[in-house]
């Protein structure tokens, strides 16, 4: 049990504070790492839950930790420069961040391409898309949720590649895709649903970052129409002309 000063003139709740946001200070608690439960720090620091209660919450009101509801408590990361130019690449990205990219493809299918979707591709509506779900991380700690969509015809197989790969651009060289540009981004956000919210560790209802992102080849021709959710207290988005 860590010591607590009983009689002193420092509340207990705010001693319980103090000693947590030193371990997160000297490396004990990382960044993006989970703290104990509410029972298990209320044992080690001989309290009751609701003392606990408020010293958490003293640091979620200084943001040092994020309480994601149902899973836990986490220590904030420090946030993530995450450029959009004409050759936005997360990976590179991430690593200019010196932080490790990471990710899996959550689910592949071939779809019809609605009319949103569509327009966007320059393709009819009802053609085959390829759709591709992925969750992407930065030293492990989910960052963005993209759900990215491609003209069937010309990308067979596509899922299949990106997971030899284990990232987009490689996979589209297969294709004799080289090189692609971004045409577009729209920006906006809104709070994430349930399943947002378990996928990128947010409380529900937490608010996430929004782009709706076209990409083209080199000869302008559409190749993928996403939209991406950013974790808005892990990434600073910023535009690049």
């Amino acid at each position: 049990m860590t010591d607590i000063e009983r009689r002193g003139g420092l509340a207990i709740w705010r001693q319980i504070a103090r000693d947590l946001e030193g371990q997160v200070a000297d490396g004990t608690l990382p960044p993006g790492g989970q703290l104990p439960t509410e029972a298990a720090l209320a044992q080690r620091y001989g309290v009751n839950r609701h003392t606990v209660r408020r010293a958490v919450a003293d640091l979620e009101d200084r943001a040092i930790v994020t309480v994601a509801q149902g899973r836990g408590t986490f220590v904030c990361t420090d946030l993530i420069d995450y450029r959009l130019s004409r050759r936005t690449r997360f990976s590179e990205n991430i690593r200019r961040n010196k932080q490790t990219p990471g990710g899996k493809l959550l689910a592949a299918a071939t779809v019809s391409a609605d009319r949103a979707v569509a327009e966007r591709l320059a393709i009819p509506v009802g053609a085959s898309v390829q759709r591709l779900d992925s969750l992407r991380t930065a030293d492990n700690v989910p960052i963005n949720l993209s759900h990215q969509h491609f003209p069937g015809d010309r990308f067979p197989g596509l899922a299949e590649a990106v997971e030899r790969h284990g990232a987009i651009t490689p996979a589209l060289a297969e294709f004799g895709v080289g090189d692609y540009t971004r045409r577009e981004t729209r920006l906006s956000a809104r709070p994430a649903s349930r399943r947002e919210a378990r996928l990128l560790q947010l409380a529900e209802g937490a608010p996430v970052l929004v782009t709706e992102n076209l990409n083209v080849d080199l000869d302008g021709r559409p190749i993928e129409f996403s939209q991406t959710l950013y974790a808005a207290d892990r990434v600073q988005l910023t535009v690049e002309p």
